[in-house]
């Protein structure tokens, strides 16, 4: 089994990779392999709409975006973390994100999710449950800890005085480690859950 972590921070070694980073200890443990890619510091422009991914099969600006897709379509599970601006996340990470999750085609739904976000001080829930919402549009279970998956710290480091931040972590990556193990051993006796055709409605007709 396998999990991608995005981190979202501009800082490679800051506090949302000490949070990252406590959660790749323990998959380890677990025996899930893991890897890393930092976004937080790229130059990643937004979607612009133009639905050229549709009949590329791939996002029309080439870089990091379409570097991710064929390993975010093979992991098990996908973990992203963002530090918080304005009470939300990274804009690097979120037009990374948008990007990732609209050109790719690949049924997504049974990868498990996860977030995890790193503040000064306020500001967390905001962020956590922005980055949430794209777990629970493709149907991708969202894994949970014993508190929001938060930990702070203001300057490179500080995340590590933060005894309760890093031990959500840990739980968070247990957790989600048995939530893909659970999920591996329910396809294989029960099959994945049925799915109907899509059905897309307008609010102005």
């Amino acid at each position: 089994m396998k999990v991608l972590l995005i981190n979202g921070s501009p800082h490679a070694k800051g506090n949302t990779y000490i949070a990252l980073h406590e959660m790749e200890e323990i998959f380890a443990q677990e025996g899930i392999e893991t890897e890393m890619l930092h976004v937080g510091n790229k130059d990643i422009r937004g979607c612009i709409s133009c639905n050229s991914c549709f009949s590329k099969g791939k996002c029309v600006f080439d870089d990091l975006v379409n570097e991710a897709a064929p390993k975010f379509e093979e992991c098990d599970g996908l973990v992203v973390g963002s530090p918080v601006y304005y009470a939300s996340a990274n804009a690097t990470l979120i037009a990374f994100l948008d990007r990732l999750f609209y050109s790719t085609s690949f049924d997504k739904s049974m990868k498990v999710g996860a977030s995890v976000v790193a503040a000064r001080r306020g500001g967390l829930s905001a962020t956590f449950d922005e980055l949430n919402k794209y777990f629970t549009i493709c149907g991708m279970p969202v894994a949970s800890s014993q508190y929001w998956n938060s930990i702070h710290g203001r300057e490179p480091g500080e995340a590590a005085w933060d005894p309760e931040g890093l031990q959500t972590m840990r739980t968070l990556a247990r957790n989600m480690a048995f939530l893909m193990k659970s999920i591996a051993l329910g396809r294989e006796k029960y099959g994945l859950p049925e799915k109907e055709e899509p059905c897309f409605t307008n609010f102005v007709r």
